[in-house]
């Protein structure tokens, strides 16, 4: 027998959801691989495939069986087990009948509590194929499907209804039953191209006899890669370049087993549309590859992914053609149509949108907008017009026909609009940049009265759905407010923004209607959104990732502005690499206990009169020093500059915890140590709180 079998399991489907087949094969594997490692079954490599009609996963190396374990189990004490000749007892004999062996062949067990009877054996770990198709379907019960459903009259259910099923160890069939097929060896090929089944011979010709005539790639990122170079090949020979998208790639990918590039084209007139409006025809709607020229102009071509060869090729290339056609006449239309009434005059309509019931209509909410961020601009020193105008119609374009038909253009559209209204150019680009960052890498706002509207916007809606009690738990968040919550963190920090961010939450929150607890609602909002900013050094969102103890260490101090919060992230990550950090940290960790057992809530002053030993008073004088030196430091904030110099504290610090005693019997002794320590710290707590680092 071999040491090892090759093991491959192919769930055929009808056609899986594109946008979520990714995403499903990678749950399918890792849920393997976790039934695996719970088996106790060692393996090798583990191989996803996807294509729209299947799911499948080859696992190389695979052992054999379960290695056997070793078992101990302790039985009953001696002294019940057996009787006074030495003869098994009632509960001895079952007990080596529960085990499996004769009464002899048990052992003892010596204990300071007394002797047991004790069995010593091995159980043989099970053979693989016994486990695999119980941890197959586990894997696949735990997919996360977007929309299960029945098929027929079963009573289960899976995303798409089940066609065939392969699992094999090496050249066995493994036999079992899922989703109403037993398995099989008999793949299938290209629905067109190679109809018919394959017979596997063995579970390593997969996936070979899928790519050698059956007209399927099932790797899906072999695929990806095949669908991108053809693409760009054709682009080329169009004398262009395609304009990707990288969810656009992975959706065509999952639509296609067999990807072959053809070339389009559309009426050059066109062309006359805003570059969005036929990005987002061409990409979002028809999932095609729009083309541009070397100065990224677009051309009147497109590239589209067939899922086979066409003997007719022609035919294919006109029946796109002729579908995109009216979906582009759609668009000129509206653009046209929109043009008409300006946004300004919109903004009535609104009025009859609504935003949340219990929050009213876009009006209000951009009404509402409007004044904070003239709030807002004026607390940055910024000429709140353009805001507060961009603000206003910030909203209008929802209600035109082209943001009707194209929703992912809101924004976009609304600064194409107000271009044309002969609004300024600081109110069009503020309007369109109210949206941004949209997603986790995305631009920030480039202008400032966009980066105003966008602050608005967001903290308003944070306000107005936390002001309701909609707080978004678990994976819930319809409203998208730990997107808004780290895109205002991302504009205030990457944006070098200084704004008071709790000052503005109770602004935001004292507008929303029904909430009586503005400053309330202020501090809970605060609170989550430092919840968001932890996540933003933890996981490294930003340029600057940073641990915990030194987020903690920060917070303490409650910056209000994030600006000033990462400049005090920034400056405790300097220290932690001085030499002298870990010596402080612990120093200030141990006079944090020594004040708090002392019950010390405010730092009384110093007398130098009462400063006995020469250890205290180098300390004094020390930092004395120190404070009328960081002090115009971190006035100017330079935070990292100050913990520089106060790490010149480590020897006297040092010097003073191993030649005095804090504790002093004479109180007025103590007292005044303890005033030393408190002022010395307090140098450090206006920047962090350096106890929190090192746990």
């Amino acid at each position: 027998m071999a040491d090892t079998h090759t093991f491959l399991v192919e769930l055929g489907t009808e056609e899986l959801p594109p946008k979520a087949l990714s995403r499903l094969s990678d749950a399918f594997r890792d849920g393997l691989v976790a039934g695996l490692t719970e088996a106790s079954l060692a393996h090798g490599a583990v191989h996803a495939y996807a294509t729209p009609r299947r799911l499948a996963l080859r696992v190389d190396a695979l052992a054999v069986s379960q290695p056997d374990r070793d078992l101990e189990r302790r039985g009953p004490p001696l002294k019940v087990a057996v009787d006074a000749d030495g003869a098994p007892t009632q509960a001895g004999r079952k007990f080596a009948e529960g085990c499996g062996v004769p009464f002899d062949q048990l052992g003892r067990l010596e204990t300071p509590k007394g002797d047991y009877l004790l069995y010593q054996g091995v159980e043989a770990g099970r053979p693989a194929t016994e486990l695999v198709a119980d941890i197959v379907a586990r894997a696949l019960g735990a997919l996360p499907v977007p929309r299960p459903m029945h098929w027929a009259d079963n009573d289960f259910v899976f995303v798409r209804p089940v066609q065939w099923l392969v699992m094999m160890l090496d050249e066995d069939i493994v036999p079992c039953e899922l989703y109403g097929q037993r398995a099989g060896r008999s793949t299938r090929g290209h629905r067109f191209h190679a109809p018919a089944d394959i017979a596997l011979a063995t579970a390593a010709d997969y996936p070979a006899c899928l790519e050698d005539g059956a007209y399927v790639i099932p790797d899906f990122a072999l695929r990806r890669a095949v669908v991108h170079k053809a693409t760009d090949a054709l682009a080329g020979e169009l004398g262009g370049r395609a304009v990707y998208d990288d969810d656009l790639l992975d959706e065509v990918t999952a639509l296609v087993e067999w990807p072959v590039a053809i070339a389009g084209r559309f009426d050059a007139h066109f062309l006359e549309l805003p570059r969005e409006v036929l990005v987002s025809t061409l990409q979002a709607h028809q999932r095609y590859f729009p083309v541009e020229d070397e100065t990224g102009e677009l051309l009147a071509r497109f590239i589209t992914i067939s899922n086979l060869e066409s003997r007719d090729p022609e035919q294919v290339v006109h029946g796109n053609e002729r579908v995109v056609r009216p979906r582009l006449a759609d668009a000129a239309f509206f653009f046209d149509s929109d043009r008409r009434t300006p946004l300004a005059d919109r903004r009535e309509s609104l009025r009859n949108v609504v935003f949340q019931r219990a929050l009213g209509s876009l009006h209000e909410k951009s009404t509402r907008v409007a004044a904070l961020a003239e709030e807002i601009a004026q607390s940055l020193g910024y000429e709140p017009g353009p805001a507060v105008r961009a603000a206003a119609l910030a909203k209008c374009d929802l209600v035109t026909d082209m943001v009707g038909e194209f929703p992912d253009l809101q924004g976009i559209m609304g600064r194409y609009y107000a271009e044309h209204d002969g609004e300024p150019e600081s109110v069009a680009r503020a309007i369109e940049e109210q949206y941004l960052p949209r997603f986790a890498g995305d631009r920030l706002p480039a202008t400032e009265a966009g980066r105003v509207v966008a602050i608005a916007e967001k903290l308003d809606t944070l306000a107005g759905i936390f002001g309701i009690g909609q707080r978004p738990t678990g994976t819930r968040d319809p409203f998208g407010l730990r997107r808004s919550a780290l895109g205002v963190l991302r504009i205030l920090i990457e944006g070098e923004i200084e704004l008071d961010l709790a000052g503005t939450l109770a602004a935001a929150a004292s507008r929303i209607p029904g909430v009586e607890d503005a400053e309330g609602l202020g501090t809970e909002l605060f609170d989550y959104m430092m919840d968001r900013l932890r996540a933003y050094y933890l996981d490294g969102v930003g340029a600057l990732q940073a641990p915990i103890d030194v987020f903690e260490a920060v917070l303490d101090n409650r910056p209000s502005s994030p600006l000033d919060f990462h400049r005090r992230v920034e400056a405790v990550l300097q220290f932690t690499r001085l030499p002298a950090a870990a010596s402080l940290a612990a120093a200030n960790k141990r006079v944090a206990n020594i004040l708090r057992k002392a019950g010390l809530t405010d730092a009384a002053p110093v007398d130098p009169a009462r400063l006995v030993e020469a250890e205290e008073k180098a300390l004094h004088e020390q930092v004395v020093a120190l404070a009328e030196e960081v002090g115009p430091l971190l006035a100017k904030r330079e935070y990292r500059l100050a913990l520089e110099r106060l790490a010149t504290l480590r020897e006297p610090v040092d010097a003073f915890f191993d030649s005095v005693m804090v504790m002093a019997e004479d109180e007025g002794l103590r007292n005044n140590r303890l005033a030393l320590l408190a002022r010395m710290r307090g140098l450090f707590l206006q920047t962090a709180d350096l106890s929190r680092l090192g746990g």
